[in-house]
């Protein structure tokens, strides 16, 4: 994940495990799980970030299809995710993990982005 140029692992959860099974089968040379970054050298800062960008475009014009197709009258993106996942988590997840998955350096940023899904409920 680019987030904050920041590489963690965190345990996969039982349902994620049959899809990671399934892109296995795409593994390429920098061996990641799924294909989308190509034979990107990994090391390549610049084109690492050209080719996050156009993958996360790409995505987002998916979802995009995928909405119409599903006639939901809103916008579908890969940053909206994120935040739909903020909001549903809410007080779901502890605070401390939420700052791991968020990638967040600062426990106070993750509290901040969380209290703005509170904020926008209330307005």
């Amino acid at each position: 994940m680019r987030k904050n140029q920041k590489y963690d692992s965190l345990k996969i959860p039982e349902k994620a495990k049959g899809i990671l099974d399934f892109y296995k089968q795409f593994r390429n040379e920098n061996n990641l799980v799924f294909p989308d970054l190509g034979e990107v050298n990994l090391n390549d800062k610049k084109a690492l970030l050209t080719r996050t960008k156009s993958v996360n475009r790409n995505t987002n014009r998916k979802l995009n299809r995928v909405a119409v197709k599903l006639c939901i009258n809103k916008k579908l993106s890969m940053h909206i995710a994120r935040h739909t996942f903020g909001n549903i988590s809410g007080d779901k997840i502890p605070i401390q993990m939420l700052q791991k998955l968020y990638r967040h350096s600062s426990v106070t940023t993750t509290i901040n982005y969380q209290a703005s899904f509170m904020n926008e409920e209330r307005g």
